[in-house]
Order: C-alpha cells, then structure tokens, then sequence
C-alpha cells in the first residue's frame, strides 16, 4: 500500500499560534515541508455572526470548527493571502485553499485570485470552492443564501473558461459579460487542481464531482453506498474513481476540555480509511501539540508512524 500523502491543517490552529501572528503561520508551512508533509490546508470564513456559536462553542479549543460551534470571535485570516505567503516561502508544498467561499465573490475576481495564486506557486495550488453553512455571513455581504448552490454552479462554469485564453464572455443568471481578457492566466491551461467536498453524496456535489473534481474532500466519514454512488457516476462519465484524489483524515480524542490528544489513538482510524481508497490524509497538529517548536518533531514521528501502518 502506497504512503498517503499528509496534509496539515494550517487553519484553526490558535493554540499553537498566537492568532494574529500571520509569519507564524507561514513558518508553520515551511516547518511542514522540511519534514516530508506534502501539503497545508487553509480554510476561511470573511465575517461570522452570532449564530456561529449556535449549538454551542466547542469544549475544546483544539478541536475542528464546525457549524454552529464557534466563537463569532474565531479568528479567520485571509486564507489566499496566507498561501501567497506561504508558496513564496516554499518550494514543493502543496497549497490547499479549502472552503473557499465562492458565491462570496464575483467569480471573474475570484479566477483573478486563484490564478495569480496558482501562478505564484507554479502550480502547487488545490481549490476547494465550497457554498458553506453561515447565513449571517451571506446576509452581511449581500448574497442571496438560499441560492448560493446555484451561484456556484454558474461560478465554476465562468471559472472553467478563466483558465483558457481570452477573450471569454458569459451571459448567465447571476453573472454576464461581454468579451474580457483575464492575464495572467493560472500556471496550467487547466488551471488549478480542484477538490469538492461537503455532508453526504448529495447531487449537486456530485456532480460537481464528476465535472470538474479532481479530489474528494468529505466533511466527517463517508458511507459505502455513497462511494458506490460516487464510483458508478465517475465510470459512467468514463473516468475511473482512482482519478480522484479521495481525502480522509485523522482526528483527535481529547481526554479533557483543556489537553491536547494522543496520536497514536488518532491512528487507529488510519489502516480502515488506507483500505477503503483514501490517498491523503489531514491532520491538525494543534490537536496534538501546544508548542510551534515541537512541530518539526512532530510532523517527522507522524510521517514514520503513517509509513509503517502503510507497509
């Protein structure tokens, strides 16, 4: 069984770095590469509101950010801006913009970003375009909540034309233009590496999945019909499903609302997901440890331990 690829979880690390300490961060992702982690992970919210915290904040501060358990506080710092930073840092890491909050933006801005973005790392930029979950952040910026699902669907359709040469127009529901050149393009004609992800196998991500996916990152653990599901759609459309870049994780327990967990318990998790098809695994080492320091130490016993479980 081939070693999967490690992303770390660069987001939501709060308790390992100070939250406003940006170069922190970076360095974080420098530390990463050095000890053999393939990629860092970045995630996003541009404003949160009261209900961010509706089903009450996290016990743990540690643990993931999910909806509905977060501090309308939570720090979120510009997730492109910091990958910027970060693939300037870098040579080889991966650069995963994960939930990027696509109808948040004008998608002619958004090719834009994300192309300068994957230009600037040559090629080393993952997208997650996502809808996500916060209705006060649609109502602050003045997008339609209830049809963000299709403002998407029209978005990626503009993006997918960003990536070739101009001129492109579009005439569409919620965007139209006449003919515009957008330069520089993204550092493939392709343009970046996407990924899809989200709650359960429902059909507008799948067929996002199929259209346009290069990767499947799930929200939480997936059942087996809905990779069924998943693999008869992809053969259909003629690609296999190993096409995809198909994205698991390890998760922490914590034994208290104040330690972090152990990560050879967070492990056990890991043979089942290899079997099952998962190429790449997440992980957020403020699960794991309290310090910047220890992370190198860190990031090199995790890739030890993966490499045996993988044999």
């Amino acid at each position: 069984m081939p070693m999967p690829r490690l992303v770390l979880v660069l987001s939501e690390n709060w308790t390992l770095v100070d939250p406003r300490d940006l170069r922190g961060l970076v360095e974080l992702a420098v530390v990463a590469e050095a000890a053999g982690i393939d990629a860092v992970m970045m995630s996003e919210h541009i404003v949160l509101g009261a209900s961010a915290g509706a089903n009450g904040i996290m016990a743990n501060p540690r643990d993931y950010a999910a909806p509905g358990n977060q501090d309308p506080a939570m720090p979120w710092p510009s997730s492109l801006l910091v990958l910027a930073a970060a693939a300037q840092a870098t040579a080889t890491l991966r650069l995963i913009a994960g939930a990027v909050i696509a109808p948040l933006r004008h998608p002619l801005l958004l090719a834009k970003e994300l192309g300068t973005l994957d230009l600037l790392s040559e090629g080393r930029l993952v997208v997650l375009p996502t809808v996500s979950w916060h209705r006060d952040e649609y109502d602050a910026l003045g997008v339609s909540y209830g049809e963000r699902g299709r403002i998407l669907d029209e978005q990626l359709e503009v993006l997918a034309a960003s990536w070739g040469p101009g001129p492109i127009r579009h005439e569409g529901t919620y965007y139209s233009f006449d003919d515009v050149w957008l330069e520089p393009r993204a550092y493939r004609p392709e343009g970046p590496t996407m990924w899809f992800g989200g709650q359960g196998m429902h059909p507008p991500l799948l067929r996002r999945l199929v259209r346009y996916g290069h990767g499947f990152n799930p929200f939480g653990s997936v059942a087996d019909a809905d990779l069924a599901t998943l693999r008869a759609a992809m053969t259909d459309a003629g690609r296999p499903l190993s096409s995809l870049e198909m994205v698991g994780g390890i998760r922490g327990t914590f034994p208290d609302d104040h330690g972090p967990a152990d990560l050879d318990i967070a492990l056990r998790s890991l043979p089942e997901q290899l079997e099952r098809g998962y190429t790449t695994i997440c992980f957020k080492p403020a699960m794991f440890i309290d310090e910047a320091t220890q992370l190198d130490g860190f990031c090199r016993e995790l890739v030890r331990k993966v490499g045996d479980l993988a044999t």
